[in-house]
């Protein structure tokens, strides 16, 4: 089945998951101030809402378990994650 036109492909969670992790990894290391970290997390937000995300809150948690565990992206960015996009 092909995409009509104007409707996008929805993201898989082990994509949001990736997405967060560079860019905790980016603020982390300095290569982005806090302003930049909040426009990028918003803008991210953003397009996820547009796209939308191929799962749900248990989908989306799985893959940012094993981030989480390892320190890739914290607790509080997870969290603010699922709230933002109406998931917590």
């Amino acid at each position: 089945m092909s995409e009509a036109p104007g409707e996008l492909t929805p993201i898989k969670p082990a994509r949001v998951a990736q997405e967060l992790a560079r860019l905790s990894a980016e603020f982390r290391a300095g290569e982005i101030k806090n302003d930049m970290y909040d426009q990028r997390f918003a803008r991210m937000i953003q397009e996820l809402r547009a796209r939308r995300i191929d799962g749900g809150r248990a989908e989306v948690l799985a893959a940012l378990q094993p981030l989480v565990q390892s320190g890739e992206v914290t607790e509080k960015e997870q969290f603010r994650l699922l709230a933002q996009l109406g998931m917590k």
